[in-house]
Protein backbone atom coordinates (compact mmCIF):
# COMPACT_ATOMS: atom_id res chain seq x y z
CA UNK A 1 0.00 0.00 0.00
CA UNK A 2 1.45 3.34 -1.00
CA UNK A 3 1.10 6.43 1.17
CA UNK A 4 0.33 9.98 0.07
CA UNK A 5 2.91 12.27 1.64
CA UNK A 6 3.07 15.30 -0.71
CA UNK A 7 5.30 17.33 1.59
CA UNK A 8 7.70 14.57 2.59
CA UNK A 9 11.38 15.34 2.13
CA UNK A 10 14.32 13.07 1.36
CA UNK A 11 16.78 12.40 4.20
CA UNK A 12 20.37 11.57 3.27
CA UNK A 13 23.12 9.82 5.17
CA UNK A 14 26.51 8.83 3.83
CA UNK A 15 27.86 5.36 4.54
CA UNK A 16 31.65 5.33 4.44
CA UNK A 17 32.59 1.70 3.84
CA UNK A 18 36.35 1.82 3.40
CA UNK A 19 37.98 -1.09 1.59
CA UNK A 20 35.09 -3.10 0.22
CA UNK A 21 34.19 -4.54 -3.15
CA UNK A 22 31.67 -1.74 -3.76
CA UNK A 23 34.34 0.94 -3.22
CA UNK A 24 36.75 1.56 -6.10
CA UNK A 25 39.67 2.03 -3.73
CA UNK A 26 42.29 1.22 -6.39
CA UNK A 27 41.33 4.00 -8.83
CA UNK A 28 43.89 6.85 -9.17
CA UNK A 29 41.17 9.33 -8.19
CA UNK A 30 40.57 7.53 -4.92
CA UNK A 31 42.17 8.79 -1.73
CA UNK A 32 43.37 6.92 1.31
CA UNK A 33 40.79 4.78 3.06
CA UNK A 34 42.17 5.59 6.53
CA UNK A 35 43.74 9.08 6.47
CA UNK A 36 41.86 11.65 8.53
CA UNK A 37 41.90 14.01 5.54
CA UNK A 38 39.66 11.59 3.64
CA UNK A 39 37.10 11.55 6.44
CA UNK A 40 37.37 15.31 6.89
CA UNK A 41 36.67 15.98 3.23
CA UNK A 42 33.75 13.61 2.83
CA UNK A 43 31.96 14.66 6.01
CA UNK A 44 32.53 18.29 5.05
CA UNK A 45 30.89 17.66 1.68
CA UNK A 46 27.98 15.85 3.34
CA UNK A 47 27.43 18.69 5.78
CA UNK A 48 27.58 21.21 2.92
CA UNK A 49 24.87 19.09 1.31
CA UNK A 50 22.75 19.26 4.50
CA UNK A 51 22.93 15.49 5.10
CA UNK A 52 21.41 14.06 8.26
CA UNK A 53 24.26 11.74 9.17
CA UNK A 54 27.72 10.36 8.55
CA UNK A 55 27.57 6.59 9.09
CA UNK A 56 30.48 4.27 9.84
CA UNK A 57 30.54 0.50 9.78
CA UNK A 58 32.75 -1.57 12.01
CA UNK A 59 35.07 -4.50 11.39
CA UNK A 60 36.21 -6.20 14.59
CA UNK A 61 38.23 -8.74 12.64
CA UNK A 62 39.48 -8.99 9.07
CA UNK A 63 37.08 -10.88 6.84
CA UNK A 64 38.01 -14.46 6.03
CA UNK A 65 37.20 -16.76 3.17
CA UNK A 66 37.82 -20.49 3.35
CA UNK A 67 40.12 -19.93 6.32
CA UNK A 68 42.25 -17.25 4.65
CA UNK A 69 42.31 -13.51 5.28
CA UNK A 70 40.27 -11.60 2.68
CA UNK A 71 41.94 -8.21 2.61
CA UNK A 72 39.63 -6.97 -0.15
CA UNK A 73 36.85 -6.44 2.37
CA UNK A 74 36.58 -4.64 5.74
CA UNK A 75 40.30 -3.98 5.98
CA UNK A 76 41.75 -0.94 7.71
CA UNK A 77 38.67 0.36 9.49
CA UNK A 78 39.62 2.53 12.49
CA UNK A 79 37.37 2.38 15.55
CA UNK A 80 34.15 4.22 14.72
CA UNK A 81 33.71 6.08 18.02
CA UNK A 82 37.32 7.30 17.90
CA UNK A 83 36.84 8.53 14.32
CA UNK A 84 33.52 10.21 15.02
CA UNK A 85 34.80 11.92 18.16
CA UNK A 86 37.51 13.54 16.05
CA UNK A 87 34.99 14.51 13.36
CA UNK A 88 32.64 15.99 15.97
CA UNK A 89 35.17 18.75 16.54
CA UNK A 90 35.24 19.92 12.92
CA UNK A 91 31.49 19.73 12.18
CA UNK A 92 28.50 21.54 13.62
CA UNK A 93 25.29 19.93 12.42
CA UNK A 94 25.65 16.51 10.81
CA UNK A 95 24.82 13.39 12.83
CA UNK A 96 27.57 10.88 13.70
CA UNK A 97 26.51 7.22 13.63
CA UNK A 98 28.79 4.49 14.96
CA UNK A 99 28.23 0.80 14.28
CA UNK A 100 28.86 -1.02 17.56
CA UNK A 101 28.36 -4.67 18.38
CA UNK A 102 26.02 -5.93 21.11
CA UNK A 103 27.61 -9.39 21.17
CA UNK A 104 31.25 -8.43 21.75
CA UNK A 105 30.78 -5.32 23.93
CA UNK A 106 29.46 -4.82 27.45
CA UNK A 107 26.62 -2.33 28.04
CA UNK A 108 28.21 -0.47 30.95
CA UNK A 109 31.25 0.44 28.85
CA UNK A 110 29.59 1.01 25.48
CA UNK A 111 26.72 3.10 26.88
CA UNK A 112 29.31 5.40 28.47
CA UNK A 113 31.36 5.74 25.28
CA UNK A 114 28.27 6.48 23.16
CA UNK A 115 27.05 8.99 25.75
CA UNK A 116 30.49 10.61 25.57
CA UNK A 117 30.18 10.98 21.78
CA UNK A 118 26.67 12.36 22.22
CA UNK A 119 27.82 15.02 24.69
CA UNK A 120 30.97 15.97 22.76
CA UNK A 121 28.91 16.40 19.58
CA UNK A 122 26.14 18.26 21.46
CA UNK A 123 23.44 15.73 20.63
CA UNK A 124 24.48 14.35 17.24
CA UNK A 125 25.38 10.74 18.08
CA UNK A 126 23.76 7.61 16.65
CA UNK A 127 24.34 3.91 17.38
CA UNK A 128 23.91 1.24 14.72
CA UNK A 129 23.38 -1.79 16.98
CA UNK A 130 24.58 -4.97 15.25
CA UNK A 131 24.64 -8.55 16.50
CA UNK A 132 27.55 -10.36 14.81
CA UNK A 133 27.86 -13.80 16.36
CA UNK A 134 30.28 -15.69 14.11
CA UNK A 135 32.98 -17.70 15.85
CA UNK A 136 35.94 -16.19 14.00
CA UNK A 137 35.03 -12.69 15.24
CA UNK A 138 34.54 -14.14 18.71
CA UNK A 139 38.05 -15.52 18.64
CA UNK A 140 39.28 -11.92 18.84
CA UNK A 141 37.75 -11.82 22.31
CA UNK A 142 38.67 -15.33 23.49
CA UNK A 143 35.02 -16.24 23.13
CA UNK A 144 34.79 -18.06 19.82
CA UNK A 145 31.19 -18.97 19.08
CA UNK A 146 30.14 -18.44 22.69
CA UNK A 147 26.65 -17.20 21.80
CA UNK A 148 24.13 -19.40 20.01
CA UNK A 149 22.81 -17.75 16.87
CA UNK A 150 19.21 -17.61 18.12
CA UNK A 151 20.28 -15.77 21.29
CA UNK A 152 21.94 -12.82 19.58
CA UNK A 153 18.76 -10.67 19.48
CA UNK A 154 17.88 -11.67 23.04
CA UNK A 155 21.26 -10.32 24.14
CA UNK A 156 20.85 -7.24 21.93
CA UNK A 157 17.44 -6.47 23.44
CA UNK A 158 18.82 -6.77 26.98
CA UNK A 159 21.86 -4.70 25.94
CA UNK A 160 19.74 -1.80 24.68
CA UNK A 161 17.43 -1.87 27.71
CA UNK A 162 20.49 -1.71 29.95
CA UNK A 163 22.06 1.11 27.94
CA UNK A 164 18.85 3.11 28.13
CA UNK A 165 18.68 2.63 31.89
CA UNK A 166 22.24 3.97 32.15
CA UNK A 167 21.40 6.98 29.96
CA UNK A 168 18.26 7.65 32.02
CA UNK A 169 20.07 7.50 35.37
CA UNK A 170 20.67 11.23 35.53
CA UNK A 171 17.69 13.47 36.32
CA UNK A 172 16.90 16.22 33.82
CA UNK A 173 17.87 18.94 36.31
CA UNK A 174 20.90 17.13 37.73
CA UNK A 175 23.52 19.70 36.73
CA UNK A 176 23.77 23.00 38.58
CA UNK A 177 22.72 26.02 36.53
CA UNK A 178 24.52 28.55 38.73
CA UNK A 179 28.12 28.81 39.89
CA UNK A 180 26.69 29.71 43.30
CA UNK A 181 25.41 26.15 43.71
CA UNK A 182 27.21 24.05 46.29
CA UNK A 183 27.47 21.04 44.00
CA UNK A 184 27.98 20.71 40.21
CA UNK A 185 25.71 17.65 40.19
CA UNK A 186 22.75 17.82 42.54
CA UNK A 187 22.70 15.29 45.35
CA UNK A 188 20.41 12.30 44.73
CA UNK A 189 20.04 13.33 41.09
CA UNK A 190 21.88 10.23 39.81
CA UNK A 191 20.16 6.89 40.33
CA UNK A 192 22.22 3.73 40.68
CA UNK A 193 21.63 1.23 37.85
CA UNK A 194 21.22 -2.34 39.08
CA UNK A 195 20.03 -4.88 36.53
CA UNK A 196 20.31 -8.63 36.34
CA UNK A 197 19.31 -10.46 33.16
CA UNK A 198 20.26 -13.75 31.53
CA UNK A 199 23.17 -11.98 29.77
CA UNK A 200 24.19 -9.17 32.09
CA UNK A 201 24.69 -8.28 35.72
CA UNK A 202 25.11 -4.53 36.01
CA UNK A 203 25.51 -2.51 39.18
CA UNK A 204 26.96 0.92 38.46
CA UNK A 205 26.69 4.67 38.81
CA UNK A 206 26.34 6.35 35.44
CA UNK A 207 29.10 8.90 34.94
CA UNK A 208 27.52 11.15 32.32
CA UNK A 209 24.32 13.20 32.02
CA UNK A 210 22.19 13.14 28.90
CA UNK A 211 22.87 15.25 25.83
CA UNK A 212 20.35 17.65 24.33
CA UNK A 213 18.77 14.86 22.23
CA UNK A 214 18.18 12.65 25.28
CA UNK A 215 19.68 9.41 23.97
CA UNK A 216 21.86 8.54 20.98
CA UNK A 217 19.60 7.68 18.01
CA UNK A 218 19.40 3.89 17.64
CA UNK A 219 19.83 2.37 14.17
CA UNK A 220 19.23 -1.29 13.31
CA UNK A 221 20.10 -3.22 10.15
CA UNK A 222 18.81 -6.79 10.58
CA UNK A 223 16.34 -8.01 7.94
CA UNK A 224 15.14 -11.37 9.30
CA UNK A 225 11.67 -11.57 10.94
CA UNK A 226 13.41 -11.55 14.32
CA UNK A 227 15.52 -8.57 13.30
CA UNK A 228 12.43 -6.68 12.13
CA UNK A 229 10.63 -7.36 15.43
CA UNK A 230 13.74 -6.21 17.29
CA UNK A 231 13.67 -2.98 15.28
CA UNK A 232 9.97 -2.45 15.96
CA UNK A 233 10.64 -2.80 19.69
CA UNK A 234 13.85 -0.79 19.92
CA UNK A 235 15.01 1.21 16.89
CA UNK A 236 14.62 4.81 15.78
CA UNK A 237 16.01 4.17 12.28
CA UNK A 238 16.33 1.07 10.06
CA UNK A 239 19.30 0.85 7.72
CA UNK A 240 17.64 -1.56 5.28
CA UNK A 241 18.99 -3.33 2.22
CA UNK A 242 15.91 -2.49 0.15
CA UNK A 243 17.25 0.50 -1.74
CA UNK A 244 17.03 -0.52 -5.39
CA UNK A 245 13.58 -1.93 -6.24
CA UNK A 246 10.59 0.29 -5.36
CA UNK A 247 8.03 -2.51 -4.88
CA UNK A 248 10.40 -4.48 -2.67
CA UNK A 249 11.15 -1.38 -0.58
CA UNK A 250 7.42 -0.59 -0.23
CA UNK A 251 6.64 -4.15 0.88
CA UNK A 252 9.39 -3.92 3.48
CA UNK A 253 8.16 -0.53 4.73
CA UNK A 254 4.56 -1.77 5.00
CA UNK A 255 5.78 -4.78 6.98
CA UNK A 256 7.70 -2.52 9.39
CA UNK A 257 4.66 -0.27 9.83
CA UNK A 258 2.54 -3.32 10.72
CA UNK A 259 5.14 -4.49 13.24
CA UNK A 260 5.27 -1.02 14.80
CA UNK A 261 1.49 -1.02 15.26
CA UNK A 262 1.70 -4.47 16.83
CA UNK A 263 4.40 -3.18 19.20
CA UNK A 264 2.18 -0.30 20.29
CA UNK A 265 4.15 2.40 18.51
CA UNK A 266 2.97 4.92 15.89
CA UNK A 267 3.58 3.51 12.41
CA UNK A 268 5.81 6.47 11.50
CA UNK A 269 7.94 6.05 14.63
CA UNK A 270 10.88 4.57 12.68
CA UNK A 271 12.66 6.17 9.76
CA UNK A 272 13.72 3.79 6.99
CA UNK A 273 16.98 4.67 5.23
CA UNK A 274 18.13 1.89 2.87
CA UNK A 275 21.71 1.69 1.74
CA UNK A 276 22.08 2.67 -1.89
CA UNK A 277 24.48 3.76 -4.62
CA UNK A 278 23.84 6.73 -6.91
CA UNK A 279 25.50 7.21 -10.32
CA UNK A 280 24.90 10.57 -12.02
CA UNK A 281 25.72 11.93 -15.48
CA UNK A 282 24.43 14.66 -17.75
CA UNK A 283 22.71 12.53 -20.42
CA UNK A 284 21.60 8.96 -21.12
CA UNK A 285 24.72 7.96 -23.06
CA UNK A 286 27.00 9.24 -20.32
CA UNK A 287 24.91 7.50 -17.66
CA UNK A 288 25.35 4.15 -19.40
CA UNK A 289 29.10 4.69 -19.88
CA UNK A 290 29.61 5.78 -16.27
CA UNK A 291 27.56 2.93 -14.86
CA UNK A 292 29.71 0.47 -16.84
CA UNK A 293 32.88 2.16 -15.57
CA UNK A 294 31.69 1.88 -11.96
CA UNK A 295 30.90 -1.82 -12.26
CA UNK A 296 34.21 -2.55 -14.00
CA UNK A 297 36.01 -0.73 -11.19
CA UNK A 298 34.11 -2.57 -8.47
CA UNK A 299 34.71 -6.00 -10.01
CA UNK A 300 38.46 -6.18 -10.23
CA UNK A 301 40.04 -9.52 -11.10
CA UNK A 302 40.79 -10.45 -7.46
CA UNK A 303 37.30 -9.36 -6.39
CA UNK A 304 35.64 -11.47 -9.11
CA UNK A 305 37.75 -14.50 -8.18
CA UNK A 306 36.81 -14.00 -4.53
CA UNK A 307 33.08 -13.75 -5.25
CA UNK A 308 33.03 -16.75 -7.59
CA UNK A 309 35.15 -18.63 -5.03
CA UNK A 310 32.31 -18.22 -2.54
CA UNK A 311 30.13 -20.33 -4.83
CA UNK A 312 32.82 -22.87 -5.70
CA UNK A 313 33.85 -23.20 -2.05
CA UNK A 314 37.56 -23.01 -2.81
CA UNK A 315 40.42 -20.61 -3.36
CA UNK A 316 40.41 -19.50 -7.02
CA UNK A 317 43.09 -16.81 -6.68
CA UNK A 318 45.41 -18.68 -9.07
CA UNK A 319 42.84 -18.62 -11.88
CA UNK A 320 42.54 -16.12 -14.73
CA UNK A 321 39.62 -13.76 -14.01
CA UNK A 322 39.33 -13.02 -17.72
CA UNK A 323 39.27 -16.73 -18.51
CA UNK A 324 36.39 -19.21 -18.23
CA UNK A 325 34.57 -20.37 -15.11
CA UNK A 326 36.19 -23.36 -13.35
CA UNK A 327 35.61 -26.61 -15.22
CA UNK A 328 35.25 -28.61 -12.00
CA UNK A 329 32.05 -28.57 -9.96
CA UNK A 330 31.79 -26.55 -6.70
CA UNK A 331 32.56 -28.15 -3.37
CA UNK A 332 29.26 -29.09 -1.74
CA UNK A 333 29.52 -28.25 1.94
CA UNK A 334 27.25 -26.76 4.61
CA UNK A 335 26.69 -23.03 4.31
CA UNK A 336 29.25 -21.20 6.42
CA UNK A 337 29.43 -17.62 7.61
CA UNK A 338 31.92 -16.85 4.85
CA UNK A 339 30.04 -18.58 2.06
CA UNK A 340 26.34 -18.48 2.82
CA UNK A 341 25.46 -14.87 2.01
CA UNK A 342 26.58 -14.96 -1.59
CA UNK A 343 24.89 -18.34 -2.22
CA UNK A 344 21.63 -17.13 -0.67
CA UNK A 345 20.80 -20.68 0.36
CA UNK A 346 20.98 -22.12 -3.17
CA UNK A 347 22.73 -25.32 -4.24
CA UNK A 348 26.19 -24.27 -5.50
CA UNK A 349 26.15 -26.96 -8.20
CA UNK A 350 22.90 -25.55 -9.57
CA UNK A 351 24.34 -22.03 -9.47
CA UNK A 352 27.41 -23.21 -11.39
CA UNK A 353 25.18 -24.87 -13.97
CA UNK A 354 23.21 -21.66 -14.48
CA UNK A 355 26.36 -19.56 -14.71
CA UNK A 356 28.00 -21.84 -17.25
CA UNK A 357 24.88 -21.66 -19.43
CA UNK A 358 24.95 -17.85 -19.14
CA UNK A 359 28.66 -17.69 -19.98
CA UNK A 360 28.20 -19.89 -23.04
CA UNK A 361 25.16 -17.99 -24.29
CA UNK A 362 26.81 -14.57 -23.96
CA UNK A 363 30.47 -15.59 -24.33
CA UNK A 364 31.34 -14.23 -20.87
CA UNK A 365 34.53 -14.58 -18.86
CA UNK A 366 34.57 -15.46 -15.16
CA UNK A 367 34.75 -11.76 -14.24
CA UNK A 368 31.95 -10.85 -16.63
CA UNK A 369 29.75 -13.57 -15.13
CA UNK A 370 30.37 -12.14 -11.64
CA UNK A 371 29.27 -8.71 -12.92
CA UNK A 372 26.28 -10.06 -14.84
CA UNK A 373 24.91 -12.14 -11.95
CA UNK A 374 25.27 -9.52 -9.23
CA UNK A 375 22.08 -7.59 -8.66
CA UNK A 376 22.53 -3.95 -9.65
CA UNK A 377 22.13 -1.64 -6.67
CA UNK A 378 20.81 1.86 -6.35
CA UNK A 379 20.04 4.51 -8.93
CA UNK A 380 21.62 5.74 -12.16
CA UNK A 381 20.46 8.64 -14.31
CA UNK A 382 20.62 12.33 -14.85
CA UNK A 383 20.23 14.45 -11.69
CA UNK A 384 16.66 15.28 -12.68
CA UNK A 385 15.71 11.65 -13.31
CA UNK A 386 17.15 10.46 -10.01
CA UNK A 387 15.57 13.37 -8.11
CA UNK A 388 12.15 12.41 -9.52
CA UNK A 389 12.68 8.78 -8.51
CA UNK A 390 13.87 9.51 -4.96
CA UNK A 391 11.02 11.94 -4.42
CA UNK A 392 8.53 9.26 -5.49
CA UNK A 393 10.04 6.71 -3.10
CA UNK A 394 9.74 9.03 -0.12
CA UNK A 395 6.36 10.54 -0.91
CA UNK A 396 4.74 7.15 -1.58
CA UNK A 397 6.08 5.67 1.65
CA UNK A 398 8.71 3.22 0.41
CA UNK A 399 11.47 4.94 2.41
CA UNK A 400 12.20 8.11 4.34
CA UNK A 401 15.52 8.66 2.61
CA UNK A 402 18.74 6.90 1.71
CA UNK A 403 22.11 6.07 3.18
CA UNK A 404 24.45 6.59 0.23
CA UNK A 405 27.63 4.59 -0.26
CA UNK A 406 29.93 6.56 -2.59
CA UNK A 407 31.68 4.23 -5.05
CA UNK A 408 34.78 6.36 -4.74
CA UNK A 409 36.06 8.48 -1.85
CA UNK A 410 36.53 11.20 -0.94
CA UNK A 411 35.22 12.80 -4.15
CA UNK A 412 32.24 10.50 -4.83
CA UNK A 413 29.81 12.66 -2.91
CA UNK A 414 30.56 15.88 -4.81
CA UNK A 415 28.16 15.29 -7.71
CA UNK A 416 25.36 14.25 -5.36
CA UNK A 417 25.69 17.45 -3.35
CA UNK A 418 26.32 19.74 -6.33
CA UNK A 419 23.87 18.21 -8.84
CA UNK A 420 21.25 16.07 -7.09
CA UNK A 421 20.57 18.09 -3.95
CA UNK A 422 19.62 21.26 -5.92
CA UNK A 423 17.24 19.21 -8.09
CA UNK A 424 15.56 17.81 -4.97
CA UNK A 425 15.35 21.30 -3.47
CA UNK A 426 13.64 22.60 -6.64
CA UNK A 427 10.98 19.93 -6.09
CA UNK A 428 10.56 20.94 -2.44
CA UNK A 429 11.78 17.49 -1.50
CA UNK A 430 14.93 18.45 0.40
CA UNK A 431 15.79 20.89 3.15
CA UNK A 432 17.43 24.19 2.19
CA UNK A 433 19.04 24.65 5.58
CA UNK A 434 19.45 22.81 8.86
CA UNK A 435 16.49 23.72 11.06
CA UNK A 436 17.55 21.53 14.00
CA UNK A 437 20.90 20.87 15.61
CA UNK A 438 20.57 17.29 16.87
CA UNK A 439 20.45 14.07 14.85
CA UNK A 440 17.07 13.25 16.42
CA UNK A 441 15.85 16.67 15.31
CA UNK A 442 17.15 16.30 11.72
CA UNK A 443 15.26 13.03 11.34
CA UNK A 444 12.06 14.36 12.91
CA UNK A 445 12.08 11.64 15.56
CA UNK A 446 10.04 11.65 18.75
CA UNK A 447 11.57 11.51 22.21
CA UNK A 448 13.49 8.33 23.14
CA UNK A 449 11.11 5.48 23.97
CA UNK A 450 11.86 5.55 27.69
CA UNK A 451 11.49 9.33 27.85
CA UNK A 452 7.93 9.59 26.57
CA UNK A 453 4.84 10.29 28.59
CA UNK A 454 2.47 7.46 29.38
CA UNK A 455 0.56 6.43 26.27
CA UNK A 456 3.25 7.57 23.86
CA UNK A 457 5.44 4.49 24.21
CA UNK A 458 5.09 0.73 24.23
CA UNK A 459 5.56 -1.52 27.19
CA UNK A 460 8.13 -3.77 25.53
CA UNK A 461 10.60 -0.97 25.02
CA UNK A 462 10.11 0.78 28.30
CA UNK A 463 11.55 -1.93 30.46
Amino acid sequence: MTLHRPDAQVHFGVFFQGVNHTTIWSDPASGSQIDFETFRRIIGTAERGLFDAFFLGEGLRLREQEGKILDLDIAGRPDAIAQLSALAGITSNIGLVATQNTTYNEPGDLARRLAGLDILSDGRAGWNAVTTDNAWTGENFRRGGFLDHELRYERADQFIRTARAIWDAWADDAIATSRDSEFWAEKDAVQRVSLSTSQFDVDLDSTLPRSRQGHPVIFQAGDSPTGRDFAAANADVIFSRHGTDFDEALTFANDIRARLRAAGRPEDDIKILPGTQIVLAENAAEVEEKERWVRDGQFTGPTALSLVGLVWGKDLSDRDPDGPLPSEDPVVAPISSTRGAFRDGKDPVEIAKEWRALAEAKNLSLREVAIETTVRSGFAGTPGQVADELTKWVREGATDGFNISPYIVPGGLDEIVDWLVPELQERGAYRTEYTETTLRGHLGLREPLTRRKTGETDSSAAG
